[in-house]
């Protein structure tokens, strides 16, 4: 560290304040409220759908934002999602305020410290896993100890010196968001290309094709309600892997991570073991974008258990290709028939008659089928190819702009 820096703890340069029940008592003032979804990764104000909410004018008193605050992300998250996030709070007009997930930060005395110095050092914090480790869970929401957040220490030059690099950092900032902003771009339409000529080989058809529902080729069976308590993250490898909604990725596959990859302590019912190549589709999603639900993925490895709420798909007959029909399964016509279909709220559902009931145009010919699933599986292999290029870039700029913070905040930018 420089010399001229000093460190405080963050509870003694700034003012916390928690966020934001409506209450009960009139009057009441309509006000924007941020709330967890405003949050980006990178840190800024997401405004394109703030809540706005009549509550107490009472409680609004010494919860109305203004222009400089930064709000913390106090609870919430999710399994991939660890909270404390922090936002800076732009805008110089309007009544807005935060909700109860969430808490606000004002710098004491602004002649000593910045308050976007501050944003950007707590978002360095976030990034580099230090908050992480002051979450605890309480019926899978994380929340965050606001006493050890509180207590962080934190290191600050004079003030000139801050908003030097607070300069140095937006520049460098702007240029990393235009560069990831076209690695994403080209990303999704790397994406969107083969999604494209995918759905185009089903509604394109010609002579030879027929049209069934799926019930007429296959069937989906509902796997095992293993308990809970009887397979985690936890389990010695070695044990049988667990099948969950969140093994399944967005492109069509299975992913066993460190983090969600599961084991089976017990003894395992050998009717509910899968074969490798079984097609299998998930039946639960537990996001409300329903992302994953009804896409299909191919059991790939030994040793894998049917878990409940995972379809397990029997061909009847011969009449189809297994990988045509998974081919099928990815279309965004299928999906978003499942969607369209699914049940409840948070949680979203789908079950196997649902899925049977689709129909599905395929040519009779099996030489035809198999030339259409080799050119899908070419196009795929170019599309991952490409995907795998711009994913590696965006994983560079994020590398980038963490070193740029690193460095700023330990006195070496």
């Amino acid at each position: 560290m420089k010399n001229g820096w000093q460190t405080k703890a963050l509870d003694d340069v700034c003012q916390f304040t928690n966020g934001l029940w409506k209450g009960e008592k009139p009057p009441y003032v309509n006000v924007g409220v941020i709330r967890n979804t405003n949050f980006t990764k990178e840190g800024t104000l997401d405004d394109s759908d703030i809540a706005y909410l009549d509550v107490e004018a009472k409680k609004l008193e010494k919860r109305r934002l203004q222009f400089g605050d930064i709000i913390l992300e106090k609870s919430g998250g999710g399994p991939k999602q660890p909270v404390g996030r922090v936002v800076l709070f732009d805008k110089e007009d309007g009544n807005f305020s935060f909700s109860n997930f969430t808490a606000a930060l004002r710098v004491l005395d602004p002649r000593e410290l910045d308050f976007r110095f501050l944003h950007k050092l707590l978002h360095w914090t976030y990034l580099s896993g230090i908050t992480e480790g002051m979450q605890s869970h309480s019926t899978g929401i994380r929340n965050l100890d606001g006493d050890a957040y509180k207590a962080i220490k934190i290191s600050f030059p004079p003030l000139p010196e801050q908003k030097r690099i607070v300069g140095i950092l937006d520049e460098a900032f702007e240029g990393i968001a235009t560069a990831k902003a076209n690695a994403e771009k080209n990303l999704h339409n790397a994406r969107a290309l083969f999604e494209s000529h995918l759905q185009s080989v089903f509604t394109q058809h010609g002579k030879g094709w027929v049209e069934k529902p799926l019930s007429e080729l296959c069937d989906i069976r509902h796997g095992f309600a293993f308990d809970g308590a009887d397979f985690s993250n936890d389990v010695p490898e070695g044990n049988p892997l667990v099948i969950t909604p969140g093994n399944f990725t967005e492109d069509g596959k299975l992913l066993f991570d460190e983090k969600n990859t599961k084991r089976f302590s017990g003894e395992p019912p050998a009717e509910f073991q899968f074969d490798v190549g079984d097609l299998v589709v998930v039946m639960t999603d537990l996001s409300s974008k329903m992302k994953i639900l009804g896409k299909p993925a191919f059991v790939e490895t030994d040793d894998v258990l049917h878990n409940q709420r995972i379809g397990r798909v029997i061909f009847l007959n011969d009449h189809i290709e297994k990988r045509l029909l998974y081919y099928f399964m990815m279309t965004e016509g299928f999906l978003k028939n499942i969607k369209g279909s699914a049940t409840g709220t948070m949680v979203k559902h789908t079950a196997p008659k649902r899925i049977l009931s689709n129909m599905i145009p395929f040519p009779e010919n099996r030489e035809e089928q198999r030339a259409i699933i080799s050119k899908l599986d070419d196009l795929r292999e170019e599309t991952q190819r490409l995907a795998s290029l711009y994913e590696h870039k965006l994983a560079a700029l994020e590398a980038f702009k963490k070193s740029l913070l690193h460095q700023a905040f330990t006195g070496k930018l």
